[in-house]
């Protein structure tokens, strides 16, 4: 019954809930026993919260036993990436620097889904403040992939691909900067929605970039990502970027079909761009005719290359990472991990005029996609192939290529991550189909009538009990190339650093000399033609109570 009970989705388990049929407590317990058979292997979760879940699973059965139902998602267990503040629970972002940080008061999102009934299970492993990659310097080991023990969740919410994939929990909020919800989603075979820019409230959330902080589910398919999109979407005064939209029903609209809808295929992506393997190709192909078959009208079209609009995101992101993180980099930097150093580090070059002039990119990027979703409802791409192993990890590969996720932060438009099906290795692929803004109604309607056609979502990892996480040897610290760096270069570097007010080790500033030739590049690609009235996408406004 237990392995039955974990790989319910949120719709079937609430139907079952609703009906009497399924007890929240018998729910809680099943996947509170599964999570202590099989979390040894996967390291998903960095604090357990199961007397807390007992709790809220006997209070939710007695209100609904009482005929008090809340909701689709009363009685539902979920798990937060443990950037999500838990009021009187450990927050750690994974690091060391937050080891001990517990906070006064939940965050919104977390609020929410308490008043919807849901129960919480914990809080999971992510990066370093949803930002460094799969650490073993950290306090927490890194999460691994269930599909394969030895190969990476995807990141930056990687307890929350993990945990969801393996049936330990139905449902996690995580949160996307770069592709950090649709990353772990592709390479865990589940689905992730990353919301518009601003529908989602990031109140009460360890920001990593104020401008590209997206927070959403992950969930075992797109029907249960649009139940908890309908309860933690709307407008909240603690998240300045947060916008006043109506909320329709996101789950009636799945029902609606695709005939006569005008999908754009965003095909330069993976064959020019960022060259797929065969196994991404095949699958991709496969899953346009199985569009074109439920009556979409296909057309591929272009947009900017992945490197355009990753420029401009690192140059914004990197700043605003380092700004929020500056007093601890300056007085603990061994405090906080490599992999996080490695890409923090470089954005010490990065000088104010360089962030204005991308955010004025910015702001014209988002215009650009106007006339695209004039002529289509939503678009599609290819995700990510299958899961590389985590000992083959390297952190300067952060600065070395763009990935197929950060284009839709760049734009703010919503994005969603689904399984469209299995490599060679037998580890899942993904398909990434965007939208308009605002417009998830549309985005989840594609999803969920892939999802209805096809039984890829339907695919299970197969764990063993007793089995142990493979040891890995961890990945070096720097890559070797930091010899190789100019006098230049090397004086840039050192005059970063001084001005940043950091004191970094013969390890640390090799680090940020890696990174520093490609930041450089960055800058130089930097477009600098914007006319004079061309504003930043930050342009100010008032708070909403005037």
């Amino acid at each position: 019954m237990t392995v039955d009970l974990a790989f319910l989705t949120i719709a079937e388990a609430s139907a079952l809930i609703q009906a009497r049929q399924l007890s929240p407590v018998e729910y809680v317990e099943a996947l509170i026993t599964r999570t202590e058979t099989f979390d040894s292997q996967l390291h998903a979760y960095i604090t357990p919260t199961f007397d807390l879940a007992h709790q809220q699973a006997q209070q939710a059965e007695g209100e609904i036993m009482a005929g008090a139902y809340r909701g689709p998602l009363h009685g539902i267990p979920f798990a937060l990436k443990d950037i999500y503040d838990t009021k009187g629970i450990l927050t750690t972002g994974h690091s060391k620097v937050c080891q001990q940080r517990i906070p006064e008061a939940d965050a919104t999102a977390t609020s929410k889904l308490h008043d919807a009934g849901a129960i919480l299970l914990g809080k999971l492993a992510t990066h370093e403040f949803a930002h460094g990659g799969p650490s073993f310097d950290l306090p927490w080991p890194p999460a691994r992939n269930p599909w394969h023990l030895a190969h990476f969740t995807g990141g930056s919410s990687s307890g929350s691909g993990a945990a969801v994939a393996a049936g330990l929990v139905p449902m996690a909020l995580g949160s996307d900067t770069g592709g950090s919800i649709r990353g772990p989603a592709s390479l865990c075979g589940v689905a992730g929605l990353m919301p518009t820019f601003g529908l989602v409230s990031r109140g009460g959330v360890i920001p990593n970039s104020y401008t590209f902080d997206h927070c959403g589910p992950l969930a075992r398919c797109v029907e249960d990502c649009a139940l908890v999109l309908q309860v933690i979407a709307g407008f909240d005064p603690r998240d300045a970027g947060s916008l006043q939209r109506p909320i329709p029903d996101y789950r009636s609209a799945l029902r609606q079909g695709l005939k006569g809808l005008r999908i754009g295929v965003l095909r330069h992506y993976w064959e020019e761009d960022l060259p797929a393997s065969e196994d991404v190709c095949r699958a991709m192909e496969g899953a346009l005719q199985v569009l074109k078959g439920l009556g979409a009208e296909l057309e591929e079209c272009r947009v900017g290359s992945l490197q355009h609009y990753f420029d401009v995101k690192v140059i914004i992101a990197e700043t605003e990472l380092f700004s929020i993180h500056q007093p601890e980099l300056m007085a603990r930097p061994g405090d906080f991990g490599a992999d996080f150093r490695a890409r923090v580090l470089p954005a010490v070059l990065f000088t104010a005029n360089d962030y204005v002039q991308a955010t004025r990119r910015h702001r014209q990027m988002v215009i650009e996609m106007v006339p695209l979703y004039q002529r289509f409802d939503a678009f599609v791409t290819a995700g990510q192939g299958e899961a590389p192993r985590l000992d083959a990890h390297r952190s300067l590969a952060f600065w070395q290529r763009p990935n197929l996720f950060t284009a839709a932060n760049v734009t703010s438009q919503p994005a969603l991550e689904i399984c469209n099906g299995f490599g060679t290795h037998g580890l899942p692929l993904g398909m990434q189909i965007l939208g308009r803004p605002f417009d998830e109604a549309t985005l989840l309607r594609v999803g969920h009538a892939y999802e209805q056609a096809t039984d890829w979502h339907r695919q299970h990892p197969q764990l063993q009990t007793g089995a142990q996480a493979p040891k890995l040897t961890p990945p070096a610290v720097l890559a070797g190339t930091a010899d190789q760096a100019e006098a230049a270069t090397r004086q840039v570097c050192l005059e970063g650093a001084r001005r940043a007010g950091l004191t970094l080790t013969d390890e640390q500033f090799a680090q940020l000399l890696e990174g520093a030739p490609y930041a450089l590049a960055m800058v130089k690609r930097l477009r600098r033609d914007q006319h004079f009235g061309d504003e930043p996408a930050n342009i100010f406004r008032f708070p909403a109570s005037f």
